[in-house]
């Protein structure tokens, strides 16, 4: 049975024969396998075009901020599924994306939608982007919702990786509207919203990349590709000196149960 459209069966992104295999217009042995490194082939591969040095580098830039953070869900996802199932590499690796939500690594979409948002509605109304900024955080706050991009539960005070991040996008001259958005947003959030709202690295990233020329549409791309890397050195230690366990055991301990007591026999 026919699902869908099935007018359009092409694709742009790479074909073989029996003596090459070419990837998005270039030889992959000729041109790509060892003429490119891996970030700017990521680039190459999700937009059909070689990064400028700038993209490159904020791309770079943004893929070692995020690939490691700790023992954070989808790594214990990743460790627990490992040490249940050993030789399920592929399958602790899948736990361990799955894990990637709307909360943690998946925020840099949310906030990559906001900010784009809000730009396309400097460019609409001709506002400048601190009304904008104004207007929406005010319309958080009237529905009590978070800022993407904002916040962070333990840089409070601020993230060193966006500080960071901000300062590499500054050194290639990337910053654009959308840095200058997220700024915006930084600068009036603390008032309305009545607290601490610093830049976050969920935040900068988007803000780095958009204003690079990224696809607005590939943005969670960047920290699922940034995370793989991550879990891969976890699953090489969780198989060498397993903690899965400790961790599930641990969670055991912390968790306790207030559901229905066990029916007394009464017998």
């Amino acid at each position: 049975m026919r699902i869908g459209k099935q007018d359009q069966a092409l694709t742009a992104i790479a074909a073989s024969d029996a003596v090459s295999v070419t990837v998005r217009g270039n030889d992959l042995c000729r041109d790509l396998i060892g003429g490119i490194n891996f970030t700017d082939y990521f680039w190459l591969l999700v937009t059909g075009d070689r990064p400028s040095a700038a993209q490159g580098r904020v791309t770079d830039a943004c893929l070692v901020a995020i690939a490691e953070h700790g023992l954070v869900p989808s790594v214990q996802a990743a460790r627990m599924t490992l040490a249940a199932g050993p030789d399920a590499w592929q399958g602790a690796i899948a736990a361990g994306i799955l894990g990637m939500g709307s909360v943690v690594a998946g925020s840099s979409e949310t906030a990559g939608r906001y900010l784009g948002e809000l730009v396309d509605r400097v460019r609409e109304t001709g506002q400048d982007a601190d009304t904008v900024a104004r207007e929406s955080l005010e319309e958080l706050q009237a529905r009590r919702q978070k800022v993407p991009g904002l916040g962070h539960p333990q840089h409070s005070s601020g993230d060193p990786r966006a500080d960071r991040l901000l300062a590499v996008a500054k050194e290639e001259g990337v910053e654009g509207e959308h840095v200058a958005m997220l700024r915006a947003i930084a600068r009036h959030a603390p008032g309305i919203m009545n607290r601490p709202l610093p830049i976050n690295v969920s935040g900068a990233i988007p803000a780095l990349m958009l204003d690079a020329g990224f696809p607005r549409g590939a943005m969670k791309g960047v920290p699922i590709l940034a995370r793989t890397a991550g879990l891969v050195a976890h699953l090489l230690e969780e198989s060498q000196r397993s903690i899965g366990f400790v961790m599930s055991h641990h969670a055991d301990q912390a968790i306790s149960y207030d559901g229905l007591p066990a029916r007394k026999d009464d017998r």
